[in-house]
Formats: structure tokens, sequence, C-alpha cells
């Protein structure tokens, strides 16, 4: 089996249990796909055709207002699943981008597979449910830690979970994560 299948296997076997002939056909399901720093996944206004699991490198999602002003709403790094997932699961055009911050390797999935893999496979659909519900959960704290913390909370529970982003992630680019400018983050980071 491939390292990335045995990635996606670890990741999944962190939720439910696979036998091998079970997980042979999970895996048939996904595509792997390697992209290049700076390559799009997704543009805003075209079509998603995956949702994307991370094998190695590193993504950000982000939303590009009116004006130009591009807001981060995320970063994916190995083990994480992103995508527009309005886009993704309603057939509509983008609101977001993916854009790969490192070279990338990723398994895609579209979504009839996926649809047709928690058909196939309850305890998927168990799994996706859950990922789901971690990822709802994480959007909140998000939401709650812009609108309730100061800068320097941001930045330092950033730093405790997610430690190797700040050596991935340009300041400029962790400032608008967190919503500072980039001479306040130079100032915490110190």
């Amino acid at each position: 089996m491939c390292y990335y299948m045995n990635e996606l296997r670890k990741h999944i076997e962190e939720l439910i249990s696979l036998s091998d002939a079970e997980f042979v056909s999970v895996s048939s399901y996904f595509t792997m796909k390697q992209y290049k720093k700076d390559e799009f996944l997704i543009r805003q206004q075209e079509k998603v055709p995956y949702t994307y699991f991370v094998v190695s490198g590193l993504l950000k999602l982000t939303y590009t207002d009116a004006s130009g002003k591009e807001h981060i709403l995320s970063f994916a790094m190995e083990d994480w699943w992103e995508t527009d997932y309005l886009a993704f699961n309603s057939g509509t055009m983008a609101t977001m981008s993916l854009i790969c911050l490192e070279n990338t390797k990723v398994l895609c999935l579209t979504l009839k597979d996926y649809k047709a893999l928690c058909a196939a496979f309850p305890k998927m659909e168990h799994f996706f449910l859950q990922k789901a519900v971690n990822g709802h959960i994480a959007s909140q704290q998000r939401i709650l830690s812009l609108l309730s913390s100061n800068a320097a909370d941001r930045y330092a529970k950033l730093l405790k979970r997610y430690p190797s982003l700040l050596q991935r992630v340009s300041k400029s680019q962790l400032a608008a994560y967190l919503g500072v400018s980039r001479e306040t983050l130079s100032r915490l980071y110190q």
C-alpha cells in the first residue's frame, strides 16, 4: 500500500476501524493529486469538484471581498480536510479559494464518491460526521476568539495549538488570519 493511503488509513482509524479488505475498497474512492506552491485547488467563482485530505503540504482557504481584500479563513496541513463546503455540497460556484502555500499532495474525493462511500460503508458516514462536528466546533471557537480575545491571546492560542504553523506561514499571512496588523504581530512574535 502506498504512503498516501497509509496516511489516510491512520487518519480514519483514529475514529473507526477498518479491515484490510474494507480499507482497500474505501481507498478506491480517492484520487491522489499533487500541486505546486502557489497553485490553486479551488478558485472563487468556479465549480468545486473535490473535498481534499492533505497528505503533505500546506493549504490556505481564503475569501476575497468586493474591495479585493483577502481574508484567511483557515490553514490546512497534514491530516486535515479542506474545501469550500457549501459549493462542494450544493454544486454552486465557490465563494472561497484554496491555495497551496507549499508543494502539496492531497487525496481527492468527489461528492458522488463521497455519497457512494458513505452508502457502502455506514461507518465511514460516522467518520465524516465526526470530522464535520469537530470542524464546526473549531470554526465556532475561532469566531469566538476573534470576537472576545485580544491579539495576544489569539496568538498564544494559535502558538499552543499549532506551533509548527508559525514556521510554515509568513508573518503577514499569520497576521491576516489572527485579524491583526503585521506590526502588531511583530510585537507579539518577539
